[in-house]
């Protein structure tokens, strides 16, 4: 979700950013499991913790 007129009237530029970012590592993840047949471990796991937990500190208002 680019940063454009309408997105913008609602969220900040970094969370558009936020919300792509998650989109894409979602779908991706899927792709990777689901088609290429590539487990995911506990390393991705955690990396994925992190995004979440990044995405939590955009879109919690302080």
């Amino acid at each position: 979700m680019p940063a454009n007129r309408w997105g913008s009237a609602v969220y900040s530029a970094a969370e558009l950013k936020t919300i792509q970012e998650v989109i894409t590592l979602v779908v991706f993840a899927g792709f990777s499991v689901l088609y290429l047949k590539q487990p995911l471990g506990w390393n991705h796991g955690l990396g994925f913790a992190f995004v979440a937990l990044g995405a939590f500190f955009i879109f919690h208002k302080w």
